[in-house]
């Protein structure tokens, strides 16, 4: 297997610099022992204007099938003969891959000691594979290079050029070009290194769970908001189901988090990494209390909500912001709930309500009422569309305040469920808990919490502008001075705003029926 890495430069900035940002000194050949064969470095130009490197990977046969064990191509039981008869030494693959990975490690993390700000600064590049499996096409290539500033070329390689008729093989002669000011040359060599074994569409090793951290590794910067995301994850972990889920779940998590410029740790954050009891997990204070009655304000909130549900009609349910999933829990135990999403931006969380819920021992029709779901509550949302109900659960609290028009547009102008179920705490009934000390919010990640009037302003606002009634319902003892220790918002869509609905509707379908006859 053949690459070559090339750039350009002037006598104030010699191409040899790549000699650097390689750790491979231009005026050497040097060679590196691999799992699979011998890597070999040389420079076939090297001077000021320009620089190529050139990786050549010599593939030992007999260790190719000996480490294979039976798992991957040419290790097959069922294909014995390709054990020995195969393009791994001359095709680039996972293999070729995990040589520039050993070879040039440094180099493909960024880190140059001798020239650091070359390493950080983007270079004119040239890569050259002559030949390379691509299940696909060209035009597979170049929807995974293009996107990330590559201009590709990817000429088709004829099956015999004595018999054109027979068509082009399944291999492409690669030359991507990367003009200076586009990418850096650990940013190029990441590229390589998950897209070469995409395009061959497979591995020459057993694709463990620790390949999902190798890949957002590598893909870090590029890979989230990448067009082919779902061809790259799912072919790089060999088709795996559970390892593709799982990376594009936490893809997903670093898409999010760079849209709301902040770290993954924080949007990941719905469950406590400690066993401390928030206040709302003790009894509330109040007459429950004294007559021996230890209900935990969060129990108390549950059952009010699905008193509220029940008493909408709903069947089909949102539990948006689910956390850790107690409530989906409450509504899978009443069979009048006929489908129950769960939605929440933290995977973490999601993974403890899975558990929680044991999903993968769950019978077959309880298992189709359920569905757990990532995603955030701040961007609208086709999937949530259509549903009798819709519940956030000590979900407002938890965002910034500026960001709640984008959930209360997400929720209420585009979901539009038939009714939403809104609690939080009423920040006044908090001087009523011994255990939390004055001016503290009951949970750490608590960006607000309102008092009644605060909470039934925005209420009623929310309401006037998307259509809906409201009534507000206290949670828990209703304290004579300082009122429940939960608030709750039951927002009914008003019957003026659903016959309008269906009037505009009507009114469309007469037109387009118009339409259609006169045309």
């Amino acid at each position: 297997m053949f690459l070559t890495i090339t750039t350009t430069g002037t006598p104030e900035r010699p191409a040899t610099d790549l000699g650097f940002l390689l750790h491979k000194h231009p005026g050497k050949t040097q060679e590196f022992s691999t799992s699979y064969g011998t890597a070999h470095v040389l420079y076939p130009e090297a001077s000021a204007e320009r620089c190529t490197a050139a990786l050549l990977l010599e593939v030992d046969p007999v260790a190719l099938v000996r480490r294979g064990k039976g798992k991957g191509r040419g290790g097959a039981p069922d294909a014995a003969l390709a054990q020995y008869v195969n393009d791994r030494p001359y095709a680039a693959s996972s293999l070729l891959a995990v040589a520039l990975s050993a070879v040039f490690s440094s180099a493909m993390r960024g880190v140059c000691a001798a020239l650091p700000e070359r390493a950080a600064e983007p270079l004119p590049l040239r890569v050259e594979v002559p030949a390379l499996p691509a299940r696909g096409g060209a035009d597979l290539v170049r929807a995974l290079f293009e996107p990330l500033g590559w201009t590709v070329t990817a000429m088709p390689v004829p099956l015999d050029e004595r018999f054109p008729e027979w068509g082009d093989s399944r291999y492409v002669s690669l030359v991507l070009d990367a003009p200076e000011g586009k990418l850096t040359l650990g940013e190029a060599l990441r590229h390589l290194y998950v897209l070469l074994p995409v395009l061959d569409d497979t591995k020459h090793y057993w694709v463990s769970p620790d390949e999902v951290d190798k890949l957002l590794r590598a893909g870090e910067g590029w890979l989230a908001d990448h067009p082919e995301q779902q061809v790259i994850t799912s072919r790089y972990l060999a088709r795996r189901w559970s390892l593709t889920r799982e990376a594009r779940e936490r893809l997903e998590l670093v898409r999010l988090a760079d849209v709301d410029d902040t770290d993954v740790a924080e949007i990941d954050n719905a469950v406590d990494d400690d066993d401390s009891v928030a206040p709302e997990e003790e009894p509330a204070p109040g007459p429950e209390e004294a007559q021996g009655k230890l209900v935990p304000l969060a129990v108390l909130r549950r059952e009010a909500i699905l008193a509220a549900l029940t008493a909408a009609g709903a069947g089909r349910v949102l539990d948006l912001g689910c956390g850790q999933g107690q409530l989906v829990q409450a509504l899978l135990k009443d069979t009048r709930f006929t489908e129950i999403v769960g939605v929440d931006v933290s995977m973490h969380a999601l993974t403890v309500a899975s558990r929680r819920l044991k999903l993968d021992r769950m019978g077959e029709r309880q298992a189709e009422r359920v569905k757990l779901i990532q995603g955030s509550l701040a961007y609208t949302d086709k999937r949530l569309k259509g549903y009798d109900a819709a519940v956030l659960s000590e979900v407002i609290e938890h965002l910034d305040v500026e960001r709640l028009p984008a959930l209360e547009y997400a929720v209420f102008g585009s979901a539009r469920p038939r009714t939403v179920l809104v609690t939080t705490p009423n920040v006044e009934y908090n001087v009523r808990w011994e255990t939390l000390p004055a001016g503290h919010v009951r949970h750490r990640d608590h960006r607000f919490e309102w008092t009644r009037e605060e909470f039934g302003a925005w209420a009623r606002q929310v309401a006037e502008r998307h259509g809906y009634g409201v009534e507000l319902v206290p949670v828990g003892d209703d304290d004579p001075e300082v009122g429940p220790p939960t608030q709750m918002a039951v927002f009914t869509q008003t019957e003026q705003h659903t016959q309008n609905t269906k009037n505009t509707k009507n009114t469309r379908n007469t037109q387009n029926a118009k339409e259609v006859r006169a045309a």
